[in-house]
């Protein structure tokens, strides 16, 4: 067998990039070996010749990845101090002594605090008014002590406000222990539940938890289990067991607190089972059952169900149905389908519903009076933002909490009354340092794609920006699972808008930003238009002068990870560097694959590979198989080792081939957090390290070392 060949530096020499000197290192990078797998599926056979770097507990995976770290740190030398700067530069802005804006539950007011220095919050709580005394109930810092990664999820305090359910992941695997805390005298309690979602839901006998138990292997979330304090995990009963491999299934109780609900759901169905939340012991009754492409959500008020479904509505409506009679025929609606408005969910009170919408891609806030049936919509007045209905567990109040942000606009925190309209500013992100929106432009356009379709950019540029074709932008994009990516504000984002950058997001087909049809015009057997959407972005940023190939970049993430390879594949001479994160590059094995975390659930997003026209199609764009024999830009790859979503070895492969395959002298560098998973770094400055090698790689290609 071959052995891995150690990189060696070779020579520091001059180069000239993007017409200006740079100093770059030459060096050997890592070979993988090559072990030839033929996988032969649909009379087609693939040759995989990296896939033993999937045996996570070999050694030689690990020294091939230590070695690429190895690799990465001495070509990137020249912009070791820089990366160091990036970091302090955003750590710096980060108000390290801060704390959220209490909001009031069941008598008391939460709030989220850090301390100067800490890397992880504290959570606190006052009783009756925020002038009382403070109550930490979980402070994560303390908890977090001796570990190399560490996340508190799930806080859920008890309807006698005496305990705390908790969930809490030192692996990054997202499998979480759920632990309960005496909030009174400040004991654990022994009740720990492995292998779980880390959510949890009381029942109203602060006894009884319900919660998510997770499969060991796929990591599916797949039964509903109840733990009664002070027994033994291991007995707890299954409540709910979801046999459907591509379903996932959750468990939460409505805002009125009057019902305990089983959801399960696929990308395109979903069912919901709804308890008595007086009576843990009681059975589940299907709320309606469970049908092939529709979807709904459920929540309570007074007498009657509210239902927010795709039931003969591309784009939803909102129905409402009695207690007794929660089945399709008795749903009556309330807010009839718009083709032009999507209706993304609601927020329930006494008096009020209040509905998250979206229209020609911006989202919107509808308040509507059930009383008077009156109804108005928040003005927010920027041509790119996002806001939404934030924290609001009391349904008999008339303020509803929300919060605010653009490409310009730090994250804001309001307070609005729905009856005067008057809103007032809780908290704004403050930047430390300084910042002033007025130096930043933020802009909103529209790119023609090749099929016609308008597909937004939102994009936000330092003032004094030149579109003269020569200065550098970073294009980010998803597209997938109809997640929309939101015009928000970002600190970070500073230190490359301040040394010249432009930085855009293409709201591709994939996502849901115009409407369900842009979300089903993404996936499946047409999930190239994601790809060549954002092609058509870019070219149209170069067209418009706003930057040029030699100054073009790229950076997606996960399922945007599939984006960059896809998009370096198709078409490689259009961008100067990409930067992949914990991509997700090897569609068609992973999808074979139903041992894999999260494959079966996500058939109606990719296809099923077992039907051979799935197959093919998957195989006609998935990044690894693509991979060519020529000159590819330069490349930025990181994954995670305890990465539970993309395994690390998808990169790891996909990098392998790349230096195997490519023929040009570009950079491609990896870097593996051997600690961490799909979120990378925990810890609120860690991250930024991440941050700030992504950064220095993007400004070591303009030039910029220092």
């Amino acid at each position: 067998m071959k052995k891995l060949i150690p990189f060696t530096i070779v020579a520091i020499t001059a180069c000239n990039t993007n017409n200006k000197q740079l100093e770059q290192i030459h060096a050997t990078p890592p070979v993988a070996e090559k072990i030839k797998k033929e996988m032969t599926i649909h009379g087609d056979t693939r040759i995989d010749n990296y896939y033993w770097l999937n045996e996570r507990e070999n050694p030689k995976v690990i020294a091939y990845l230590t070695a690429e770290n190895k690799y990465l740190d001495t070509m990137l030398s020249p912009v070791k101090e820089l990366r160091e700067k990036l970091y302090e530069e955003m750590r710096g802005r980060i108000k390290e002594k801060d704390e959220s804006v209490p909001y009031f539950q069941n008598g008391y007011f939460y709030y989220t605090r850090y301390e100067e220095g800490k890397e992880y919050p504290i959570y606190c709580r006052k009783k009756g008014n925020e002038a009382s005394v403070e109550e930490i109930i979980l402070n994560v810092n303390e908890l977090a002590k001796g570990y190399a990664y560490y996340s508190a999820v799930g806080l859920n305090v008890s309807p006698d406000n005496k305990l705390l359910a908790y969930g809490v992941d030192t692996v990054s695997r997202r499998k979480y222990t759920i632990y309960v805390k005496n909030l009174e005298t400040g004991e654990l309690l022994g009740d720990a539940i492995p292998e779980t979602t880390g959510g949890s839901t009381w029942a109203n006998d602060n006894k009884t938890l319900f919660y998510t138990r997770k499969n060991p292997t796929t990591l599916r979330s797949e039964r509903i289990e109840k733990h009664l304090l002070g027994t033994d995990p291991q007995t707890d009963k299954t409540v709910f067991f979801e046999k459907d491999e591509t379903y996932s299934t959750y468990v939460y109780k409505t805002k009125s607190k009057r019902y305990i609900v089983i959801g399960s759901g696929s990308t395109l169905s979903s069912e919901y089972r709804v308890l008595d939340a007086d009576r843990p012991d009681g059975e589940f009754k299907i709320f309606h059952p469970r049908e092939k492409d529709m979807l709904y959500d459920i929540d309570h008020r007074g007498n009657k169900f509210f239902i927010v479904t795709n039931l003969d509505a591309k784009n939803f409506r909102l129905m409402e149905c009695p207690l007794d009679k929660t089945s399709k025929e008795h749903w009556k609606e309330v807010v009839p389908h718009r083709t032009d408005v999507l209706l993304q969910g609601i927020d329930v009170f006494n008096d009020y519903l209040v509905l998250s919408e979206r229209k020609n891609g911006l989202t919107q806030i509808r308040v509507m009076n059930t009383t008077t049936h009156q109804e108005h919509y928040l003005d927010f007045g920027e041509p790119a933002y996002t806001a939404y209905s934030s924290v609001n567990p009391e349904m008999d109040t008339k303020v509803l909490r929300y919060s605010y942000t653009s490409l310009t606009t730090p994250s804001s925190t309001y307070d609005y009354n729905m009856e005067t309209k008057e809103k007032e500013l809780k908290k704004q992100q403050e930047v430390i340092g300084g910042y002033d929106p007025k130096e930043y432009v933020t802009e909103r356009l529209f790119a023609k794609a090749t099929d016609g379709t308008q597909v937004p950019i939102s994009l936000v540029y330092k003032k004094g920006f030149e579109k003269n074709g020569q200065k550098p932008l970073l294009l980010y994009g998803y597209g997938s699972y109809g997640n929309s990516m939101e015009a928000t504000f970002n600190s970070n984002r500073i230190s490359l808008l301040d040394r010249g950058f432009c930085y855009a997001i293409a709201h591709i087909r994939g996502g849901q930003e115009m409407g369900r049809h842009w979300y089903e015009d993404g996936k499946m057997f047409s999930k190239k238009n994601t790809f060549t959407d954002f092609i058509d972005c870019a070219e149209y940023l170069v067209q418009q002068k706003y930057t040029s190939k030699e100054h073009l970049y790229a950076l997606g993430g996960s399922a945007g990870g599939l984006l960059m390879g896809a998009v370096v594949n198709m078409r490689p001479d259009l961008w100067h560097g990409i930067v992949a994160a914990v991509p997700f590059v090897d569609v068609v094995t992973t999808m074979l694959d139903e041992s894999i975390p999260l494959t079966t659930g996500e058939f109606d997003e990719w296809g099923n590979p077992k039907n051979k026209d799935s197959y093919e199609y998957m195989k006609s764009y998935s990044p690894y198989d693509n991979v060519e024999q020529k000159a590819y830009p330069n490349m930025l790859v990181t994954t995670g080792l305890h990465d539970s979503q993309v395994q690390y070895f998808e990169p790891a492969k996909w990098v392998a081939k790349l230096r195997e395959m490519k023929t040009d002298d570009n950079l491609l560098l990896m870097e593996t957090n051997m600690e961490a998973g799909h979120g990378g770094a925990s810890g609120r400055f860690r991250a930024l390290k991440e941050v700030a090698l992504q950064y220095g790689f993007l400004l070591y290609l303009e030039g910029i070392t220092k």
